[in-house]
């Protein structure tokens, strides 16, 4: 017997010595006729090529069939990588979007290098160091904008309403931007939480913040954590997050590879900061990475109510590799897995985006208390609420500067406003002249299909151009009166961008607030504690 299995022994390693030997055959094997490939292109191929653009089209390409998040990184690139990576990506607090010709300032972060330069939002920047910005796209600004703490930067600025170009001399510094913008009570008992990305210091600041609303006067009976648009961040910080709400030595997260020893596993580390109060966590389909731990890991806990849209489905770990001569490639090693043992990743991308796929194709796991979750493709709500993306006219207002365009202009009118909460936008007659002004026109949903649909008719020789130009004419009727109609939704749109140009980030959070259906639907959950245990027990209908 000891002989037979001795020999299968044997056998079964020959076998995988010889299929390891067979893959690194294929390997070599490959590598060798795309470096001839690489070679005979640049010899003899007939128009003069660029190698490094060529290498760097191939490698983008063998990429692609990977995820999205597995890049190659040149040596041109590498300095941006290395200030996003060491988390000094925005040395002067200023952020900003194409707009024409130039590169307007969209956003500035309070007591900035920017803000205290006197950049405004709505400045265009005209020059960089003397170098002129025209026709730069926003990424290549950003990148001028970005650098390491103490370095200099000198900018031109073209401010609307003044004909005088501005000279402003920026020294960068490291930008620890506010993780929580706002914390506060929204109603008699419930707290609110607002965490936009998981930078440093964010679980201590969470924590920080609910000690903060529970020393109040007033009991706290429940949390709303928003993790809303939140795209993530540091792991270790999604950990601590869990941490304030689940007790010491809990099982939250943990990474699993292809290579066993780089495989981690992660517990919470302190006691909470409350392990018993109600929680809510509020997420959207643009909630990814930290945040899905987060949400995911109190839900497999059976610690928190989810309420909101699908999360964005990214569940994996990225490293990066030197490849020589200053580049490198960042690729995902692992896939993070949450306490039921799902994982959030989703499974299928198109444009490299997450693609919904059913239920019915989703592995089942089960929370602590026994309630099914599936993986795959984000974290699902356990209450889902209506989404409330822009859509039609106001997404084309929003997308063609429209509403920015007017805000900068009604900022020139207005040094100040009243406070976030009272501050009420009622120009909606100057509104409408302005959009009047800019000519602005959009196609509609409807308007697109029925080109789509001439197009067929005419390719199957049907006579329909008639009934087409008939339902053409009808809609232009409509939607010369569907300005008026999505008056509460612009203005809205407006009142936000009017608000943070005077507070900031933080500004735009509070106001947000005002008549937010999420945050709504929250509170009356909390209020409802029947409903929310119910929730947590799987036995809600």
């Amino acid at each position: 017997m000891q002989k037979l299995f001795a020999l299968l022994l044997s056998v079964s390693l020959a076998v995988s010595a010889s299929a390891q030997s067979s893959k690194y055959f294929d390997i070599a094997k490959n590598l060798e006729i795309f470096a001839n490939a690489y070679r005979e292109i640049n010899h003899s191929y007939v128009d003069e090529l660029d190698p490094g653009k060529l290498m760097r089209t191939g490698l983008d390409a063998m990429l692609e069939g990977l995820d999205p998040y597995t890049n190659y990184i040149s040596e041109t690139d590498i300095e941006g990588y290395r200030y996003l990576t060491e988390g000094k990506f925005n040395g002067t607090g200023a952020n900003g979007r194409k707009m024409g010709e130039y590169v307007v300032i969209t956003e500035i972060l309070e007591n900035s290098p920017a803000h205290k330069a006197g950049i405004k939002v709505g400045d265009a920047v005209t020059a960089i160091d003397g170098q002129s910005a025209r026709g730069r796209n926003e990424s290549d600004v950003i990148e001028f904008l970005r650098g390491f703490p103490g370095t200099e930067v000198q900018l031109q600025l073209k401010r609307p309403g003044e004909t005088k170009e501005i000279k402003v001399s920026l020294k960068r510094e490291e930008m620890n931007s506010n993780n929580v913008p706002h914390s506060g009570i929204v109603a008699p008992g419930i707290a609110y939480i607002n965490l936009n990305v998981f930078s440093r210091d964010a679980g201590e600041n969470v924590a920080n913040a609910l000690n903060k609303l529970k020393s109040g006067k007033d009991p706290i009976r429940g949390v709303i954590l928003d993790l809303r648009d939140n795209g993530g961040g540091l792991l270790n910080e999604a950990v601590n997050l869990v941490n304030v709400f689940v007790p010491k030595g809990e099982f939250v997260t943990s990474t699993k590879g292809k290579v066993p020893e780089w495989d981690r596993s992660f517990r919470t580390l302190n006691n909470p900061i409350d392990a018993d109060i109600p929680v809510v966590v509020l997420i959207d389909h643009m909630s990814a990475s930290a945040s899905e731990i987060v949400s995911g890991a109190l839900q497999d806990l059976d610690r928190a109510v989810l309420m909101g849209q699908r999360s964005y489905g990214k569940g994996l770990v990225q490293n990066t590799k030197d490849l020589g001569y200053n580049a490198k490639i960042k690729l995902t090693t692992a896939k993070y897995y949450i306490p039921s043992g799902r994982c959030i990743q989703a499974v299928r991308y198109k444009g490299g985006k997450p693609v919904d796929i059913p239920d019915s194709e989703r592995a089942a796991f089960k929370t602590r208390g026994g309630r099914p979750v599936l993986d795959g493709g984000g974290v699902a709500p356990d209450v889902l609420l209506p989404t409330d993306t822009a859509t039609g006219i106001v997404k084309a207002l929003i997308d063609q500067n429209v509403v920015f365009d007017y805000v900068t202009q009604y900022t020139l009118k207005h040094p100040s406003i009243d406070s976030i909460e009272t501050f009420v936008f009622d120009d909606w007659s100057g509104f409408s002249q302005f959009v009047a002004s800019k000519n602005f026109e959009y196609e509609s949903a409807s308007e697109k299909k029925i080109k789509e649909l001439r197009l067929l008719a005419e390719s199957e020789q049907y006579t329909v151009s008639t009934d087409l130009a008939a339902l053409e004419s009808k809609i232009k009727t409509e939607k010369k009166s569907e300005l008026d109609r999505n008056k509460t939704r612009i203005s809205r749109e407006i009142e936000q961008e009017i608000v943070g140009r005077y507070y900031f980030q933080k500004g735009k959070v509070r106001k947000s607030l005002k008549n937010d259906p999420d945050v709504e639907a929250a509170v009356q959950l909390l209020n409802n504690q029947e409903r929310y245990k119910a929730i947590l027990a799987g036995k809600a209908d």
